[in-house]
């Protein structure tokens, strides 16, 4: 009889955490995987520290109840917020986290500037601190917060004037800077890269984290070979506090695969599935 593969909960404010699903699903096909998405409080980068942490222990404490067995921080703001956080909060569960790819950048930067976008809190937190101080000596690194962002992403706006503008006004002045590498320091953004590199050209690298971080993944929660887990590709449910059929579209419009969508609400701090639930996209 062939072992089970873990089920993996993946939580994020919103979509962005499916750039990270997709990558996962792709890496680890045979892993039933829970996501949630924490649309009732998106965009989490201008909150407090302390409130996003208070929504990340208790997401956490949902898909453990409903049956995973570790989980993926799928949100550069929750991680830099919480992930030390939960690993203590939490112990024997397994966690990855995002972690701004400005190591990467700065081995492969030719200029020696780069660019890094994220949100306000992911450059408060220490996460992002220590990463410059380990990797980015003697590497000018420009940031820029993109405000409204992420709505535009929320909403599927991944083409339209003001989602450009938004990455224009980051990336312009950038770009005169010098920057020959652009960092996307949040799960959201891997969804605009088509905008990103049509503004920054074919000179300047894009690095979106979700690849590395899927193979982290694998590392953590499976064997270094597949051949003893099943063969049965397993499903994904998705968690929104938001709109489950809204949430549904949006997953089919930005190409992710389709799975069951239940609503679950908020209530004095504590999750509640409300029992609407949209099945496949439809």
């Amino acid at each position: 009889m062939m072992a089970q593969m873990p089920t993996i909960g993946i939580f994020d404010s919103g979509l962005g955490g499916l750039s990270v699903l997709r990558e996962i699903r792709a890496q680890l096909p045979y892993a039933p995987l829970l996501y949630f998405a924490d649309q009732a409080h998106v965009p989490y980068g201008p909150r407090a520290l302390d409130e996003v942490r208070a929504f990340s222990e208790e997401i956490t404490r949902f898909l453990l109840s409903n049956g995973a067995q570790g989980i993926v921080v799928a949100c550069n703001t929750a991680s830099a917020a919480a992930l030390h956080f939960l690993r203590e909060r939490f112990p024997g569960v397994p966690f990855v986290g995002m972690e701004p790819a400005v190591k990467p950048a700065a081995e492969q930067t030719r200029t020696r500037v780069v660019g890094v976008l994220a949100t306000p809190a992911t450059f408060q937190g220490a996460l992002y601190a220590s990463v410059l101080e380990r990797f980015a000596q003697g590497v000018t690194v420009l940031q820029d917060t993109c405000p409204g962002l992420v709505g535009q992403i929320e909403r599927g706006a991944l083409q339209d004037a003001e989602t450009r503008r938004i990455l224009e006004t980051a990336l312009f002045p950038m770009l005169e800077r010098g920057i020959d590498t652009v960092v996307l320091g949040c799960t959201h953004y891997p969804f605009v890269i088509p905008l990103i590199r049509q503004i920054v050209g074919d000179a300047v690298r894009v690095i979106d984290p979700a690849p590395a971080v899927a193979r982290q993944v694998r590392r953590v929660f499976a064997s270094d070979t597949t051949d003893g887990w099943g063969r049965e590709v397993a499903p994904i449910q998705y968690y929104t506090s938001g709109d489950p059929a809204t949430f549904s579209a949006l997953v089919s419009r930005l190409g992710v695969e389709a799975g069951v969508v239940r609503a679950v609400r908020w209530e004095q701090g504590r999750l509640y599935e409300k029992g609407y639930v949209v099945a496949e996209g439809k």
